[in-house]
């Protein structure tokens, strides 16, 4: 505070107010001095917001509002409202939700449905504008019939290949008529297509009631009716409410939803603090069921067969994508140039969807434009395979223009390279020369100095290397880029492993004679038997088998050209040293099933939810030896067609995907341990059988009040204390 400008301001031109004025300046200043701290101020709102009203009134019976108002007795906001707010039965045509100051307004834009209780389940987005502090669940119902119905059916919807809670999935009922109870053990039977033809009315009708996920997965359908009802999940990318893209994730159950409810009583705790309570008391609720539906949602695969895509990244091979797998090969026909069985090497994978040609031939790939036949089987209009017959063009995606230019590159810094490696060593054998000379020197001079006679330095010539000398250096053809190798781990390897030999190119021949495989005995490499075979399937890799010994070490010896491909490179002079680890480093877990398929595979999976490795189940058991020490996770799925992996589900033909279990517990294994491990697939329902810590999906944060005053009241009592 500026006192002089303070009693300047007060006292003016008045003489006769001068003492008066001090007086006040100078209690002014006591004031201040007696309170140096910084005021606290008020205490932190922590009360909910309240609904004070509502247009209509909540639970109005015969009424088709365009628009529903609820008015708060403090400011609010809605939070994450497009996830949190859903309304039911769904509206095509979106509402206008909206929050501004006391109100939260939903806007129809749909025509309500005559006889139907509407739901606007806000969830916890209700929160006050100030501190946050949550309203709490909250769901505003009317009806446009003479009832309201209050039932509910709630439970979780799992992702069906590793039971991950999916978060933001819409849930939905259709209720069964009583005109429909004679078709229904038909309907669900799903025996012939004229049943499957029946039970499409997830396909054909929107979803009658909804509710949506939260970050456990869990659900809850409110304002349902008492009645039968079919219940389905569903990511409705085109807001249609119906399953109508095989991009859409659905899960579908024959399992009948009767909703039904209970007045049942639970025990409420008061607590004194976060430790100590001061009383239990019972409770009387309503409870509702099933409270414990558990819905497996899948993505089907893409069955549809067509041309995806086809293109050629480089000049050298060209690739083609189809959508789907097949039995059968393309058959390709060139158009604009000539091949033989040696001119295109085809790679593929075990479903052929990708398949890659390359051309041998340097005549054929270095051409610009490559045309082509491809006769294929495709799925048609009803959906059915046929063959199709497509000409495709391919240019490379790199020009000729442009490997050259690269060529060219390439070739100025093989030679800038060269001659800077050839200067180098002529100017160290000059050195050494000169070293020579001067030692050479020294020597006649020392035995002058022996002899008694006058040492005499012989006048050199200074040699001075010219231009034209420099310009002497021949640089010879750049060689070919060595043919590489991408090996599998050799290092700290187990026994039951081999080593793969990968390949950027497809190879044209391995040489035997240039392979040596030795043993290390004491301290000598000693001849050990091997077989190095082409992995099936693929033109550009090969397998080294040995019977591995643990504790040992060998030596895998490549000469130079061992491997050569197709075009032309080989492989440099390498040497692989391979250790094989010890028993006493490992672990073996042994598994016993109860209550499993026969055609069931146990996966181990690592801290990633990731496979590591895995077994076919026989007699109820499976072993796994020469285990990493670590921690493990256990999966099982039932392989019901035999093909090795898991596969996905079909609504078309009312498949459902594989069965998946998890065992609830890690696996804490350590070096020289043999674990017996029982597991009962059914023990626990498959909500609880997923370990937390390989759960990505993590539940939401609950909102909560923070209750921050009880911390602001005990720093007051502790400065009054002080004071």
């Amino acid at each position: 505070m500026n006192l002089q400008h303070t009693y300047k301001t007060i006292s003016g031109s008045r003489p006769e107010l001068k003492v008066s004025v001090c007086a006040v300046l100078l209690s002014l200043v006591l004031y201040s001095c007696a309170n140096i701290g910084t005021p606290d101020g008020g205490l932190y709102d922590e009360t909910p917001p309240k609904i004070v009203h509502t247009t209509p009134h909540e639970g109005a019976i015969g009424i088709m509002p365009k628009k529903v108002t609820l008015e708060f007795d403090e400011y609010i906001k809605l939070e994450n409202a497009y996830e949190r707010v859903v309304i039911s039965p769904p509206q095509y045509e979106a509402p206008e939700v909206e929050a501004y100051g006391k109100k939260v307004t939903v806007t129809f834009n749909d025509t309500l449905k005559p006889n139907f209780t509407y739901t606007i389940d806000f969830g916890n987005s209700i929160v006050d504008n100030n501190e946050g502090n949550p309203m709490g669940e909250y769901a505003f119902s009317f009806s446009t019939g003479g009832a309201i119905d209050t039932l509910q059916v709630s439970g979780k919807v799992l992702e069906a290949e590793n039971l991950e809670p999916i978060k933001g999935i819409l849930v939905g009922l259709y209720k069964i008529e009583e005109t429909d109870s004679m078709a229904l053990e038909d309907m669900l039977n799903w025996s012939d297509s004229a049943s499957i033809a029946a039970d499409s009315i997830f396909q054909t009708k929107g979803l009658e009631r909804i509710g949506r996920t939260d970050g456990s997965g869990h659900f809850i359908v409110k304002g349902v009716a008492p009645g039968k009802y079919r219940i389905f999940a569903l990511t409705d990318q085109d807001q249609t409410y119906t399953y109508s893209q095989k991009s859409e994730k659905l899960a579908f159950t024959k399992q009948i939803i009767t909703p039904y409810a209970k007045y049942e009583t639970r025990m409420d705790t008061i607590w004194h603090d976060s430790i100590h309570y001061d009383s239990i008391f019972p409770v009387k609720y309503t409870h509702f069921y099933p409270d414990d539906v558990t819905l497996l949602a899948f993505t089907a695969k893409q069955d549809d067969r067509y041309l995806l895509k086809s293109e050629r990244p480089e000049q050298r091979f060209f690739s083609l994508y189809f959508t789907a797998k097949s039995d059968t090969l393309p058959r390709i026909t060139s158009l604009n140039f000539t091949t033989t069985d040696s001119t295109i090497i085809v790679e593929t994978v075990p479903t052929n969807d990708t398949i890659k040609y390359w051309i041998t031939d340097s005549l054929i790939y270095t051409m610009d434009t490559l045309e082509i036949q491809v006769d294929y089987y495709a799925t048609d209009s009803l959906k059915q395979l046929s063959l199709r017959c497509d000409t495709l063009s391919f240019v490379s995606k790199i020009s000729k223009e442009r490997l050259a230019k690269q060529r060219e590159q390439a070739e100025e810094e093989w030679a800038k390279e060269y001659k800077r490696r050839v200067k180098s060593e002529r100017k160290a054998k000059q050195a050494e020369e000169e070293r020579a000379e001067r030692e050479a020197e020294e020597e006649e001079k020392k035995a002058a100095e022996a002899e008694g006679r006058k040492y005499v330095k012989k006048k050199k010539e200074k040699k001075k290397r010219s231009k034209e000398e420099e310009e002497e250096i021949v640089v010879p053809p750049m060689p070919l880029e060595p043919y590489e190798i991408k090996w599998s781990a050799t290092a700290g390897m187990a026994p039951n492993k081999n080593i793969d030999l990968q390949f950027d190119e497809p190879i044209a021949y391995m040489d035997t004679s240039k392979v040596t495989f030795e043993m290390k005995v004491d301290t000598l490499y000693e001849p050990a038997p091997y077989l190095l075979l082409p992995v099936e399937g693929k033109v550009n890799a090969y397998r080294f088998y040995a019977e591995w010994e643990p504790d040992s070490t060998y030596m895998l010896t490549l000469d130079s050209a061992a491997f050569v491909s197709v075009y032309g490179k080989a492989t440099d002079a390498t040497k692989r040293n391979i250790k094989i680890r010890g028993l006493n480093s490992f672990s073996t877990l042994f598994v016993t099933l109860q209550n499993a398929d026969t055609s069931a595979i146990v996966q181990l999976l690592n801290g990633q939810d990731k496979v590591v490795r895995s077994a076919h189940v026989e007699n109820g058991k499976v072993d796994f030896y020469f285990l990493q020490p670590q921690t493990y996770y256990m999966r099982v799925f039932y392989d019901r067609n035999g093909n090795g992996e898991w596969d996905t589900g079909n609504y078309d033909t009312r498949q459902q995907p594989e069965e998946v279990f998890y065992y609830h517990n890690p696996l804490q294994l350590r070096a020289q341990w043999d674990v017996n491990q029982i597991w009962n697939l059914k023990s626990r329902p498959l909500i609880e059988q997923k370990p937390e810590k390989i759960t990505k999906q993590k539940p939401d944060k609950a909102k909560q009040i923070q209750h921050r005053n009880a911390e602001k009241l005990a720093e007051r009592a502790r400065r009054k204390k002080k004071n």
